[in-house]
């Protein structure tokens, strides 16, 4: 006789779902806290506008470049064994950080803390995954993807309160008791598993490393020592050169961390590359406007983050009727329309700006803003998944977050050289006369991105069940 579908989650799977949703917490909150601790950092550790840079790229990069890897790592040699080892990783670069007394310290601690969260956020999902039952596993995964959205929400309050009321050090010191708690729980909580199939793809893990270091490095740099010295030159030019090696590597090599082969799909090629815009053009904003909310505005650390919520919060609103929307009319509307209200909110912004502008005036950008992106993040993932084939999900997964991470780092190294070459920190006005034309650099980014956005299929694919062996890297609500 057939036996009923398992619908309730047992104790393994709920253990699952609180140990895998609260280290995603604290990898996904670690991309937007410290945008708030900002100012509070520079006045403590010292340090020029290219240093508050790789205070927050030297996390998103290493945390892109290794995404995938670490998912490897996980299959070949045991996704508990090297979950926990991420934690463990992660919380010893979060103490490091806190314990911090210079800023070159800082960048490396962070550089670090994202080496530990590429290994331990993709092997989160897939760990949820294998221990919750197929019945319930929607249920678990939309509460694991809700815990994504709420550390974005609150990442700039978290780290506005916490700077304000105690010290920066702290958005750090939060995670050391977090992430202590979780290491010996999930040696005795989760079960092990493997996929003894699995390669590893050093050289290409070494080629696209090695080339988004080098291009972001001469980004950074730029404005500082002139664009046509020797080392801005060489990281731009070395960097592009092992960007373009990877891009072979993906075509020509038998088992690629990121097979090219999955962009001669139009819906597949224009997804990645409007997600790495809206991040650009969304993440490299936030990092001028928090800035500006304290520099310029005036708020305290807590009034700024409580300022961004209409714009980082906005998801919980929003994306369930997104999610409704795209189901009834497809996804390729609804991602298009967010990522034209992002640009439209940043556009705003960039208007009217200026030293003595209200908050009032404000609002209405912040709320554009947040609405567009809960239109994009609630349908994009379902609309990258049905690009490819059911083997191929996971490698198309891994590849979305990476780009997103990567389009993250790109947006503050490009924006803020451009608020390096029209302004500066000297005077509320020079702050404001750096800002704009940044403001408009990324509304322009999240414009054609809108554009890419058209090539997608007009309704979005179903896509059959994917087991877990098949998703390796998660596609969680984030900003960064």
């Amino acid at each position: 006789m057939t036996q009923p579908a398992e619908t309730t989650l047992r104790p393994p799977a709920i253990w699952a779902l609180v140990l895998t949703g609260a280290a995603s917490f604290m990898a996904a909150l670690d991309n937007l806290v410290v945008t708030t601790a900002l100012p509070a950092i520079r006045n403590d550790l010292g340090g020029k506008l290219e240093d508050l840079e790789w205070t927050v790229n030297a996390y998103t990069l290493t945390f892109a470049v290794l995404l995938m890897f670490g998912s490897a790592l996980g299959d070949r040699f045991g996704r508990r064994r090297l979950f926990v080892t991420g934690l463990l990783v992660f919380t010893g670069a979060s103490a490091a950080a806190a314990l911090a007394s210079g800023i070159g310290q800082l960048i490396a601690a962070r550089a670090v803390q994202g080496v530990g969260a590429a290994i331990m956020m993709p092997l989160s999902l897939t760990l949820l995954t294998a221990a919750v039952p197929a019945a319930r596993r929607g249920m678990a995964l939309g509460i694991y993807g809700a815990v994504g959205g709420l550390a974005v929400a609150s990442g700039p309050l978290v780290g506005g309160s916490l700077t304000e009321h105690i010290s920066w050090q702290w958005i750090f010191w939060l995670n050391v008791p977090i992430g202590l708690a979780l290491v010996p729980l999930a040696r005795l909580r989760l079960a092990e598993s493997t996929a003894p199939d699995s390669r590893l793809d050093v050289p290409g893990t070494l080629l696209i490393s090695g080339g988004l270091f080098g291009v972001v490095y001469g980004l950074v740099n730029a404005n500082a020592h002139g664009w046509t010295s020797a080392p801005v030159l060489t990281g731009l030019i070395a960097g592009s050169a092992l960007i373009g090696g990877f891009v072979h590597h993906g075509f020509h090599n038998a088992n690629p961390m990121l097979p090219m082969r999955l962009f001669r799909s139009r819906g597949f090629f224009g997804i990645n590359i409007a997600s790495l815009l809206m991040y650009l053009g969304m993440f490299g904003s936030i990092f001028l406007l928090s800035q500006f909310l304290q520099g310029v505005a005036g708020y305290s650390p807590t009034q700024a983050g409580l300022r961004m919520l209409p714009w980082t919060g906005m998801a919980v609103l929003v994306a369930p009727i997104a999610g409704v929307l795209s189901d009834r009319i497809g996804g390729r509307p609804v991602v298009v329309a967010g990522l034209a209200l992002q640009a439209l909110g940043l556009g705003w912004f960039a208007v009217i700006l200026s030293p003595d502008v209200s908050y009032a005036a404000q609002l209405p950008a912040l709320v554009l803003s947040g609405i567009g992106m809960s239109l994009y993040f609630a349908p994009a993932n379902n609309v990258l998944m049905s690009t490819v084939t059911p083997a191929d999900q996971g490698k198309a997964s891994g590849a979305n977050n990476a780009l997103r991470e990567v389009g993250g780092a790109l947006g503050v190294a490009v924006l803020a050289s451009v608020f390096s070459a029209r302004g500066g920190y000297e005077t509320p006005q020079t702050f404001t006369d750096g800002t704009v034309p940044a403001l408009w650099i990324g509304a322009a980014a999240v414009a054609l991105a809108a554009a890419l956005a058209l090539l997608l299929p007009r309704r979005t694919k179903s896509t059959p069940a994917v087991t877990p062996e098949a998703v390796t890297v998660p596609a969680p609500v984030r900003a960064g």
